[in-house]
């Protein structure tokens, strides 16, 4: 039970409910944003000594009945939700390192996919294979060291994100994707040093990733299509499905474009221009660090 997060998280939430959101006169003597402490206990039917304690990170751990009811309250989504019972230590952690080794079947389907650039990823953000139209349409990843195949630290640290990954246009709503599903890998992982290394970076090196950690979101939005400025064959609009191999808590991520589309032809002719060379792992990558 992370007591410290798990009161953060629900001062988060609770600040941005207003009470006319749960059928609540707003009054007019508020001092701070979102419902006050009485009131989310009022709707959870739980006593206020006991949801202050909760936030101020004093109260024991939480039942299922508790979490169920204060999630209720708040009003929280299905992703929130599990992240608050992760937080509580209701729902167990996965044990140990996050896992960096790819299934072969996956790298048998990443090699024999036509016209799909394909990818898989950790659930820190980190490259773990690519075949190679992905290398193409993105970047030589086998000629990176480990920490540089890291999208993460990519588009936060580089020295010019918006450059650097792969002129992407939807850049702005990669970050906020990154930072929510950063927040569930902690909660999974709390004894990862390569989890919590990377999100201490991040919150050090870069003040916007500090700003959208604070604010504690975990759902993460859906992006369908991506856009990708490419220096040979310029921009390259494809869609984009990411498949959660969920054994080893991993993305599978593929780009495709419509048949017959100018974006078809253009991943065609970098398959002939600017043939990339796919990452493969070796079989006997460690699951840790």
């Amino acid at each position: 039970m992370d007591t410290e997060e798990l009161g953060a998280f629900l001062r988060s939430r609770r600040e941005r409910l207003r009470p006319e959101d749960v059928g609540m006169p707003s009054g007019t003597r508020r001092r701070t944003p979102g419902l006050r402490r009485e009131e989310v206990a009022v709707l959870a039917h739980i006593s206020t000594e006991y949801y202050i304690r909760l936030e101020q990170a004093r109260a024991p751990r939480p039942s299922g009945e508790v979490l169920g009811a204060v999630a209720a309250a708040l009003r929280l989504t299905a992703a929130e939700t599990d992240h608050l019972h992760v937080l509580a230590g209701a729902a167990p952690p996965t044990a140990g390192l996050h896992r960096r080794d790819v299934r072969p079947s996956i790298l048998t389907l990443l090699e024999r996919l036509p016209g799909t650039a394909g990818l898989v990823l950790s659930a820190a953000f980190e490259v773990l294979a690519c075949n190679a139209l992905a290398a193409a349409l993105m970047e030589d990843f086998s000629a990176l060291d480990p920490d540089e195949r890291n999208l993460a630290r990519r588009a936060f640290l580089g020295p010019r994100p918006e450059a650097a990954l792969y002129g992407l246009t939807d850049l702005v709503e990669f970050r906020q994707h990154v930072v929510m599903d950063l927040h569930g890998t902690l909660a999974r992982y709390p004894d990862d040093p390569a989890v919590h290394g990377l999100v201490d970076d991040l919150r050090r090196g870069d003040p916007d990733f500090a700003r959208l950690w604070e604010r504690r979101d975990v759902r993460a939005p859906r992006m369908l299509t991506k856009t990708f400025r490419h220096p040979v064959v310029g921009e390259v609009t494809v869609d984009c499905d990411a498949m959660t191999l969920s054994d080893r808590d991993q993305h599978l991520v593929l780009y495709t474009a419509r048949p017959g589309s100018r974006d078809a032809e253009a991943l065609a002719l970098l398959e002939v221009v600017a043939p990339g060379r796919p990452l493969v792992p070796s079989t006997a990558a460690a699951t840790g660090p």
